[in-house]
């Protein structure tokens, strides 16, 4: 593809801003959240939205489907859905065979909308996939699509008739993002470019291979010794009543990070660096994917709760 890894990330600099410049065309002033979502991408990773309805969530994964060229799935959960209904189910055929028929996840991204309001069976069988980026249906294994990427929303204000993802099952994810209210500026703008008869043409800038390639590169690219230090300790960090644990997690924190976060850390970190243009990270991009990273893994205690310490709060401390 490229002679060299360093030319790699020279062309995924030039590729990124095109990719910006693109997406930018239809989501207006939420550059954070585009960032965090095409990290994970490139850092083979799966991203948890968290926001009010009506910001733009599926419209953004619509968005970044189409700049990237993959194919893309939305699934919409509801409490009557069933693990069969997402994965796919074995019919009897004309030649009274059974054959499978694929369901809505075989596709390179899926925007799962509304998970936590699915029972865990099904939720089990969405994070079982994205694991293993495999299902087993009626005890064959079927791979899904390369790359495969699981967009998942949540939606914080109705809890009637949801079922909270557990924690064990959060740390599959590695962004967990908060979408806010658009500045008055941009809702502006978004109000003036959706009332009228403005369409936008949305151009392929990468193709799958090319996001296979960089999803390597990001990989390979070095780390040195004391930025990976740096990630392993501030996870360790958050870890209450252990040896490395940092004063603010005994007091208000009940559970911290596992190593699954050290990993993401440093993965999102290399991630962050070639962003920037630049050939290895350094702790300054630890520090900008530390939040989104943290941010589900971590459990406040009863204190952090009466004293109404938020959780960015714990982890700005942290960092």
């Amino acid at each position: 593809m490229y002679k060299s890894d360093v030319e790699g990330v020279d062309a995924f600099v030039v590729k990124y801003k095109e990719l910006n410049a693109e997406i930018g065309k239809v989501i207006i002033g939420q550059d954070e959240v585009v960032k965090d979502v095409l990290i994970s991408i490139f850092s083979k990773g799966h991203c948890l939205l968290v926001g009010v309805p009506g910001l733009a969530k599926t419209l953004l994964v619509n968005t970044i489907a189409d700049v990237l060229g993959l194919s893309y799935n939305r699934i919409q959960f509801t409490p009557d859905l069933m693990p069969s209904d997402i994965i796919g189910s074995e019919i009897l055929g004309d030649d009274r065979h059974f054959k499978f028929v694929k369901g809505p996840l075989f596709a390179n991204i899926i925007l799962a909308d509304e998970i936590n309001r699915t029972p865990p069976k099904t939720q089990a069988a969405l994070l079982e996939a994205m694991q293993e980026r495999a299902v087993t249906a009626a005890g064959k294994r079927y791979e899904l699509g390369n790359p495969f990427f699981v967009l998942a929303t949540q939606n914080p204000i109705e809890q009637e008739g949801t079922y909270p993802l557990p924690e064990a099952q959060l740390d599959r994810f590695m962004f967990n993002v908060w979408l806010d209210y658009p500045k008055l500026q941009d809702e502006l703008l978004v109000v003036k470019n959706t009332t009228s008869n403005k369409k936008v043409e949305l151009k392929k800038i990468l193709s799958a291979e090319d996001i296979l390639y960089f999803q390597d590169l990001v990989r390979r690219i070095p780390v040195a010794d004391n930025v990976l230090e740096y990630a392993v300790k501030l996870a360790a960090k958050t870890r209450p009543n252990t040896e490395h644990a940092a004063e603010v997690s005994n007091k208000y924190l009940a559970w911290g990070a596992g190593p699954r976060a050290s990993q993401f850390l440093v993965i999102g970190a290399k991630c962050h660096a070639m962003i920037k243009g630049k050939y290895s990270p350094d702790i300054e991009d630890v520090k900008a994917v530390a939040t989104a990273i943290l941010r589900h893994r971590i459990v406040r205690n009863y204190k952090a709760e009466a004293e109404g310490i938020s959780i960015d709060k714990i982890i700005s401390d942290l960092l």
